[in-house]
């Protein structure tokens, strides 16, 4: 007979005159046992690395073309606010390995609530997406700016942001800039919250063994 998934008590509820919207912030931030200041930092920092390209790119719907006429295909500012919203989601994902909602659903789910994450079920996608945003923006970003060329070696484009020159590829590269950080800052997090799952008892979850860090 399979043993049933272990229930973790949910903490106390918010004051009643808290509003909804810091309730929810604060469900969402709430650190799970153990996690250091410095992991909460690294995760709270992720959603931030990704902020500056996202507003790079709600700029685009207020550019004008050659023509001086201001963009008008609907599909692709639709499709560059989808991407930005989608981005900052998936960056958020990150501080769910530092909260208490990645070690134990939330209450709101029902059939789940108050039971252990699986430590796979986290881990594993974490990991894979540590390592191709890694090699996407740390490694793959990287060169083509070095090089100025796209991955099969032809030159970029004369109208790709980087080209423009003066401020405009200045701004251009403050904001994709930090990119850079989101994969690295996502595996560190990523063997954190191994680390410390791997450390907990089947019993209630625990802190991590004295002297990991992290």
């Amino acid at each position: 007979m399979a043993r049933p998934t272990p229930t973790i008590e949910e903490p106390p509820h918010a004051p009643r005159g808290e509003g909804r919207l810091r309730r929810v912030w604060r469900a969402a931030h709430e650190p799970a046992a153990g996690v250091p200041r410095r992991a909460r930092r690294v995760a709270y920092g992720v959603p931030l690395v990704v902020l500056p390209s996202g507003i790079w790119r709600l700029g685009v719907l207020f550019t004008e073309d050659k023509q001086g006429g201001v963009i008008e295909d609907w599909a692709m500012n639709g499709y560059i606010v989808f991407l930005t919203l989608f981005s900052e989601v998936l960056a958020f994902t990150a501080v769910g390995l530092v909260a208490r909602w990645g070690e134990v659903f939330p209450r709101w789910m029902p059939r789940l609530r108050g039971r252990r994450v699986p430590t796979a079920a986290a881990v594993v996608p974490a990991a894979i997406g540590a390592t191709i945003l890694t090699l996407v923006f740390t490694v793959i970003a990287t060169v083509t700016t070095v090089t100025q060329s796209k991955i099969n070696g032809d030159p970029l484009p004369a109208d790709f942001p980087s080209e423009a020159g003066g401020w405009e590829a200045v701004y251009f590269y403050a904001a994709y800039l930090p990119l850079v950080l989101w994969g690295p800052m996502l595996g560190i997090l990523t063997y954190a919250y191994w680390r410390r799952r791997a450390s907990a008892t089947t019993g209630p979850l625990l802190p991590p063994t004295v002297g990991n860090r992290w």
